[in-house]
């Protein structure tokens, strides 16, 4: 009997066993390469079926499916979003984390072996488990999916140390093919994506970050109580269900108490209620039973409730990267909905301060010597007895020595064995490489923050600033979108008419979107925007600059092409 061809087959998994009538843009393309044993990166704006891509992967391939993911409570949406689909359509899927007990965990394993499920779910941390990596081995993976997969940039603004050894997992499961899936990630984390997850020539699938339904504001204040009223009188007049982000757990306890007494439904949600207080909230909101929840950045990561009708920031993002991933719940039924930043400078003075939080010298210095006595006399160390001679959380010393491996200090073997490199260098040599290593993190954190001024503080359109930001362009013939405070205002038009008379002195220096540079001082970069008479480069080591196109004009050696 002759097979229907690939992408007919597709579309009838995709209606009989995930119930969808009709994929979206670059769904097929993705599920098509990854069938035919290609890797692939995907990267496609929050609520645009990144999850559909894998499940339909999944289905076409023999042989169980890994899905690598940040959080357990993101795990937990995507478990119930494959229950609600049904086992009997062949998406049983379990999860292996330190969340759930022991048998759970035995019953897990259990299920896939007796091939009941096509899907397990893991955190990051456990591919260091060289018991949860024997067990994979014998499984036969057909499929590893990287969720969140800026998390294993350093480029990338949630930069998770666990997730470097997700390349060395997939060589020990013997190269299964690779997705890697994520809503934010500029050209420079999609390189590192690659080379980090060790993706043999991928192909590439990169929808476009633009939301076109969603209005974009912002609000601007002095002061900090006037801020803080300004939000509630507007989210209490709001219609239908949305999100508030505050900067502090005492501050969206704050918000929702407010809210309440003017007659919504509203909880509070963060990372230091009880795990089953945030599991109520959580259900509740995707429920409808609450209207409003003010949280954290702790809430909202895999939240699937397409009707979200506005995101509301009471306070200002760490970076655009955050902010795009967080406005980008809103929407995604793909109906008219608000995302509204309330900014006062001074709060952005917060955000420097968390983005200098890396490890400090005596932590550093602590653990570097610890590996190196244990080096020297055994020849390695289980990180497990570093952190409890040492007295460390699990964070702290993975912060660490994710630093001192970047450094060349420390390697890290099967098992997460450590050891030294070499134990003639003094600790204090592998220190001082390691804070150069986090100054440029901190450098880069710090230009995020700067980015994020510039956003809330342009009067152009606020879409493309977005766009730029992401190494993308407006396609309208006007270069506004028509749907931000500023179109609206008139000032983007005032803003565009201006710098067409600046344009084309500069015409000649033609710097493109995405092209490689280098700058005399602070080595190479990407263009991420270019404006009439400036442009936006993100350098490997200082983060993002903005320079003025009269700058370089006068000085033709200040930034040159890549050869």
């Amino acid at each position: 009997m002759k097979l229907a061809p690939l992408s007919m087959q597709i579309r009838k998994l995709a209606r009989t066993r995930l119930g969808l009538q009709k994929l979206r843009p670059g769904q097929l393309d993705a599920v098509k390469a990854l069938t035919k044993g290609r890797d692939v990166l995907v990267v496609m704006p929050t609520g645009a079926g990144k999850s559909a891509v894998y499940q339909l992967a999944g289905l076409m391939l023999d042989g169980p499916t890994v899905v690598v993911s940040p959080l357990i409570a993101l795990q937990r949406d995507q478990l119930a979003n494959l229950a609600r689909n049904g086992e009997e359509a062949g998406l049983g899927a379990v999860a292996v984390n330190s969340a759930q007990s022991r048998l759970r965990t035995h019953e897990a394993w259990e299920t896939l072996t007796a091939g009941d499920a096509e899907f397990v779910f893991l955190a990051p941390e456990q591919l260091a488990n060289q018991s949860v990596l024997e067990k994979l081995a014998e499984l036969k993976v057909s499929l590893l999916v990287v969720d969140e997969a800026h998390c294993v940039s350093a480029w990338g603004h949630d930069f998770r140390p666990d997730y470097l050894r997700i390349g060395d997992v997939i060589e020990t499961l013997g190269r299964p093919r690779v997705v890697a899936l994520t809503a934010t990630a500029a050209p420079p984390v999609r390189a590192e994506i690659v080379e980090r997850l060790r993706m043999d020539d991928p192909v590439k699938i990169v929808t476009g970050f633009d939301r076109p339904n969603l209005e974009l504001e912002v609000k601007r204040f002095t002061k900090a109580q006037y801020k803080e009223k300004a939000v509630v009188e507007r989210v209490a007049e709001l219609e239908g269900s949305g999100l508030v982000y505050s900067a502090t757990r005492r501050s969206t306890e704050e918000y929702a108490e407010e809210l309440r007494t003017r007659g919504r439904r509203a909880r509070a949600y963060h990372a230091g209620l009880k795990a089953a207080e945030r599991e109520e909230v959580h259900q509740a909101f995707l429920a409808g039973e609450l209207d409003v929840v003010v949280a954290t950045s702790a809430f909202g990561m895999g939240i699937n409730k397409a009707d979200v009708r506005f995101v509301v920031h009471a306070d200002v993002p760490d970076s655009i990267d955050s902010y795009y991933q967080e406005i980008g719940r809103a929407g995604r039924d793909g109906a008219p909905a608000l995302a509204s930043l309330y900014y006062r400078p001074e709060d952005l003075s917060l955000r420097n301060f968390f983005a200098s939080g890396g490890p400090n010298d005596e932590l550093l210095s602590q653990v570097a010597n610890a590996v190196r006595k244990h080096t020297k006399a055994d020849g390695s160390v289980a990180a497990t007895e570093v952190r409890e001679e040492l007295e460390l959380s699990h964070t702290k010393l993975t912060n660490a020595i994710n630093l001192l491996e970047q450094a060349g200090a420390v390697t890290v073997g099967e098992n997460s064995e450590l050891a030294y490199t070499d134990v003639a260098v003094p600790a204090s040599a592998a220190v001082a490489a390691a804070e150069e290593i986090d100054e440029e993190h901190t450098r880069m954190d710090k230009s995020r923050v700067e980015m994020m001024r510039g956003y809330a503080e342009t009067v152009g359109c606020r879409r493309q600033f977005l766009l730029g930001y992401f190494g993308e362009e407006l396609t309208t013939p006007d270069g506004m979108c028509g749907n931000c405070d500023t179109c609206k205002s008139g000032s983007a038009a005032e803003q565009e008419a201006e710098g067409e008379t600046v344009a084309p002195e500069f015409a000649a220096l033609g710097f493109d979107t995405n092209e490689r540079v280098r700058h005399r001082e602070w080595g190479p970069g990407v263009v991420m925007r270019d404006e009439a008479d400036r442009i936006t480069v993100l350098f490997e080591q200082v983060g993002y600059r903005t320079l003025a196109l009269a700058a370089l004009a006068a000085d033709a050696t200040l930034l040159v092409r890549e050869e």
